[in-house]
């Protein structure tokens, strides 16, 4: 027993001797933000490594970690050069509101952001929705899917996003045509949309398209042409 105490300590003696750079290398590799949790309560130098770590994190992804609020802004908070952030719905039932939005929202990296997931998150409204997107402005992708945002955050997004290119609206059933044909007719660079299980009519995909011609709508199944839009005239034949 005296032997293993002896081994523990001169191995917990070995890595107290790296330094702070190495030690947040090192945690760059750790998925687990409860290991991380755990490791930045170790010890002074160890939360500098912790943090340091994040700072020089470009994607943070909680899917599958039950996360709050708190947990949730005190990680990104420190991720200073985020680009990509994904707190989609996990299996443990991640519990991030509308509050939490708006936390993230006043955050230094928010205006770097270029992807945001909040997919089926069904905690959020619209008051968190354009709180976040207010100074998301360098957003490409947004996947909205699964939750119960209406066409106010829709305005917000053409509004605040400009260089938004694809948004997943799955089945965002408190969505409406208006919400849609606001989207695409205020953002030019919108490349791709999800519409699954919307409850929208078919008129108003034909309207996107009469609106933006290449604009991609999914799933593949919706097959619209803008070409329906402008039938070509019947022939005229001679009279013989």
């Amino acid at each position: 027993m005296m032997n293993m105490n002896h081994m523990m300590t001169e191995e917990e003696a070995e890595i107290e001797r790296l330094p702070v750079d190495l030690l947040a290398h090192i945690f760059l590799f750790t998925s687990s933000f409860t290991d991380l949790a755990q490791g930045s309560g170790v010890c002074r130098k160890w939360r500098k490594a912790v943090r340091q770590s994040l700072a020089g994190r470009e994607r943070l992804s909680f899917s599958g970690c039950k996360m709050d609020d708190e947990s949730t802004v005190r990680l990104v908070r420190y991720a200073y050069n985020l680009k990509e952030l994904d707190i989609s719905r996990s299996c443990w039932g991640c519990q991030i509101t509308d509050d939490g939005l708006q936390k993230i929202s006043s955050v230094n990296c928010i205006s770097n952001l270029t992807s945001i997931s909040l997919w089926g998150m069904t905690g959020i409204t619209d008051r968190g929705v354009i709180q976040l997107v207010s100074r998301a402005n360098s957003l490409q992708y947004l996947n909205v899917g699964g939750t119960f945002i209406t066409d106010e955050s829709l305005v917000a997004i053409a509004n605040c996003c400009p260089h938004l290119k694809t948004i997943v609206l799955w089945s965002c059933r408190q969505v409406t045509e208006s919400g849609l044909l606001a989207l695409v007719h205020k953002l030019q660079k919108l490349e791709s949309i999800n519409v699954w299980g919307m409850r929208v009519p078919l008129d108003c995909f034909i309207g996107l398209l009469a609106i933006s011609p290449a604009l991609q709508i999914k799933p593949r199944n919706v097959h619209l042409n803008v070409a329906t839009l402008n039938p070509l005239p019947a022939p005229i034949w001679p009279i013989v």
